[in-house]
């Protein structure tokens, strides 16, 4: 297994899962916060990314993987921002919703719960592997 895991949100109404397994792949852009900048430059090929729906849905739906490590963000008319590019590995059985994540102990320190408004962010391989037996599925 690769070594260093991630969750990536976006607001599903944006771009959806869906969207993503429709068109096979994306580059993960238009990231302008300088924290979650730099865990899209510490994203290596191969790692694995929990992809979660912000917004009414709140949860983690989808696994994919990083398949092209940090590059300039195209999309970026100032500054020094990056981009990766992603691909699709499967849904999730189920769902894992905020208010599962919130109740289980083990995941007490998630970014995600501590830094809400950060849209990537690093997992440890604990609160990863946490993750997806709750969403039931394997790698």
């Amino acid at each position: 297994m690769p070594k260093n895991y991630w969750l990536v949100k976006q607001e599903p109404a944006a771009y959806s899962w869906d969207d993503f397994v429709q068109d096979g792949k994306t580059a993960w852009t238009g990231v302008r916060n300088f924290q979650a900048r730099n865990q899209l430059r510490a994203m290596k090929r191969g790692d694995l990314v929990l992809f979660y729906h912000t917004g009414d849905e709140k949860q983690c739906v989808g696994l994919a993987r990083v398949e092209k490590e940090s590059y300039p963000d195209p999309t970026a008319t100032e500054g020094d921002w990056a981009a990766v590019d992603l691909a699709p590995v499967k849904r999730l059985k189920q769902p894992v919703s905020l208010e599962r994540i919130k109740a289980d102990k083990s995941l007490q320190d998630l970014p995600l719960l501590r830094q809400s408004r950060l849209s990537v962010s690093a997992l440890t391989e604990a609160q990863f592997l946490r993750l997806l037996a709750l969403a039931e599925t394997k790698v």
